[in-house]
């Protein structure tokens, strides 16, 4: 039997010198009125044989309707209260969030009347600065947060960026050398 699991990406972006992330909300009936911890980072299965990465990027495109590509930080995996792995990875990239492109799924509803409806896997996406992202992501996914603010060196009761260590080359250098890291 082969292993389930998902890969996902997590955007991020500054704004005056404050962290930012893009999560997105999952459609349907059952998130319709949730929103304090009901916000996740865009993902979905890794099919038998895929690349996790290039899962996640096509389950971005997906989801948000909008393709990713650049140089990609991993923020390594988590196991949700479910049993179910996830593989993020990270992308600074910018871009204006105004509308939703997302696949759709089918479930009966009102459940037990026989009526099929169709709702979008995700209904919205949001830029959240990360201490407001802490609130509004599923628990099981803030360990995703967490790693990304230390690979960033971001202090979030400062709510300011601190430029890394002056012996790293650039900011991708020290990246790329805080992700070696935290994978060991």
């Amino acid at each position: 039997m082969s292993r389930k699991f998902s890969a996902g990406i997590l955007l991020y972006r500054f704004r005056n010198g404050e962290l930012q992330v893009l999560l997105a909300h999952p459609g349907g009936p059952y998130w319709a009125r949730k929103d304090e911890g009901a916000w996740m980072i865009p993902k979905g299965e890794v099919e038998e044989g895929e690349d996790p990465l290039q899962a996640a990027k096509r389950e971005f495109k997906e989801e948000i309707g909008f393709k990713v590509d650049g140089d990609f930080i991993d923020l390594g995996e988590v196991k949700q209260s479910g049993g179910k792995k996830v593989h993020v990875w990270a992308l600074e990239k910018d871009f204006e969030v105004k509308e939703v492109k997302s696949n759709t799924f089918t479930m009966e509803w009102p459940k037990g009347s026989g009526i099929i409806k169709e709702f979008p896997e995700i209904d919205k996406a949001r830029w959240f600065s990360i201490n407001e992202a802490y609130r509004k992501i599923l628990k099981s996914q803030k360990p995703f947060l967490d790693r990304l603010v230390k690979i960033l060196n971001y202090d979030t009761s400062k709510k300011k960026y601190e430029e890394p260590n002056k012996k790293k080359k650039t900011l991708l250098d020290f990246l790329r050398k805080e992700t070696s890291r935290i994978n060991r």
